[in-house]
């Protein structure tokens, strides 16, 4: 079985065949089934591979009653539903909104967590697909330790499914389809240090699905003075979510839209949930920042816009930075042109009409909305190139005027 060497990861990072610039690291796919020689003992009956463990936040449902014709989960008498009769040992997922029924043997709706005689296990411990140290610039957060790296991991799956996703070749396939290999959370604590990163980032796929890897891996680089970061896409229920932000210091959330139909259209998912965790998190006190991909024609409706800034400037407050990305056609959304850079501007107007005071375009170089500006005076405070700080002129958080700019500065 390969392994990783900290000089081989610190060099090259683990190569995943997407835009992400990541570069390639020699070494076999994992294989056997088998634990390797070294490392943690996993708590999963040994017929399941390595990276298996029990999962957290899952129901057992002994004699639960499904019906496989119309999907229709029924207890205790199924007959007044349907014609069709099922009974077995399964499970019923808590981690995310979706809460999927799982029958023995089968995995939810993200790939990855899996019933095993009415244990959920997740399939995504310790073995991530895709490792790199990137800028903190990248996620996007910009109002956190700028000009810092982060080492940042992901392992297969996801709990949406983005006709526009950008890491689809991770993202929608189960662990079994890609290119991991071994690595314990107080591994992944080592290696950040030794890259110099300043932090830990769980991104590149939602890290909701490999929660408890990403838990434990927090945890570890906290010991070691690490900062911890999450980009999300926020589809996660209540009790793990305010579990994950006592260990985390960042969160990014991906807000897709205010629109339910496109969620459900576009993402499968529901809006609901992510209103719910922005709210829990700007409550936690976790730095919070927020994405929004324009895309043309599906997402981009100014009356849309306005609501989705009116609900971040009520329910959140003015100081939470909001970015508006631009869309480049990709994956099952290929007909669609990259959103025009005035429907960007249209938006950021929009926002800062709204109340908004830290409004950002991402996707779209050297525009100068991509720069950080004193909401008091003016006057720009911290100037950006691609992913680059090429000039910061806070002073213990402050512009120059005496204005406080909210983040974490160091």
């Amino acid at each position: 079985m390969a392994r990783w060497s900290r000089r081989d990861l610190l060099k090259t990072g683990l190569k995943f065949g997407l835009g992400a610039g990541l570069l390639g690291l020699a070494g076999a796919t994992i294989g056997a089934n088998r634990r390797p020689a070294a490392g943690p003992e996993a708590s999963a009956p040994e017929d399941l591979p390595f990276h298996a463990r029990r999962a957290r936040f899952f129901m057992p449902l002994e004699g639960h009653t499904r019906c496989g014709d119309c999907h229709i989960d029924t207890t205790p008498d199924p007959m007044s539903y349907c014609h069709t009769e099922h009974r077995g040992a399964y499970v019923k997922c808590r981690l995310c909104p979706k809460g999927c029924l799982i029958s023995e043997g089968e995995r939810g709706d993200c790939r990855v967590r899996e019933n095993r005689g009415g244990v959920l296990y997740t399939m995504t411990y310790a073995n991530p697909c895709a490792v790199h140290v990137d800028p903190i610039e990248k996620k996007p957060l910009f109002h956190f330790l700028p000009g810092s790296a982060a080492l940042s991991l992901a392992t297969a799956g996801c709990n949406l499914h983005c006709l526009y996703c950008q890491n689809w070749q991770i993202s929608q396939v189960p662990p079994e389809e890609t290119d991991f290999r071994p690595l314990y959370p107080e591994q992944v604590a080592d290696y950040a240090q030794e890259s110099g990163a300043a932090s830990i980032a769980y991104t590149y796929t939602d890290p909701i699905i490999f929660y408890e890897y990403m838990y434990d891996t927090a945890r570890a680089g906290r010991d070691r003075g690490l900062r911890n970061v999450v980009i999300s896409a926020g589809y996660i229920n209540q009790e793990p979510l305010r579990e994950l932000c006592a260990v985390v210091d960042a969160i990014k959330i991906d807000l897709k839209g205010i629109n339910e139909a496109f969620y459900r259209e576009v993402c499968s998912a529901t809006l609901g949930p992510v209103l719910e965790a922005l709210q829990t998190i700007a409550r936690s006190g976790v730095h919070l920042e927020i994405v929004n991909l324009v895309v043309p024609t599906l997402n981009d409706d100014t009356g849309d816009m306005r609501r989705l800034v009116r609900w971040v400037y009520q329910e959140l407050g003015p100081d939470v930075p909001l970015h508006f990305s631009r869309f480049y056609p990709q994956y099952r959304l290929q007909n669609l042109p990259p959103t025009p850079l005035q429907s960007l501007e249209q938006a950021r107007a929009v926002a800062l009409e709204e109340g908004l005071r830290y409004v950002y375009i991402g996707n779209v170089a050297g525009h100068e909305a991509g720069h950080t500006y004193c909401p008091r005076c003016g006057d720009l405070v911290i100037r950006r190139s691609g992913f680059s700080v090429l000039e910061n002129r806070l002073q213990d958080g402050r512009c120059p005027c005496g204005e406080a700019i909210p983040g974490v500065w160091r």
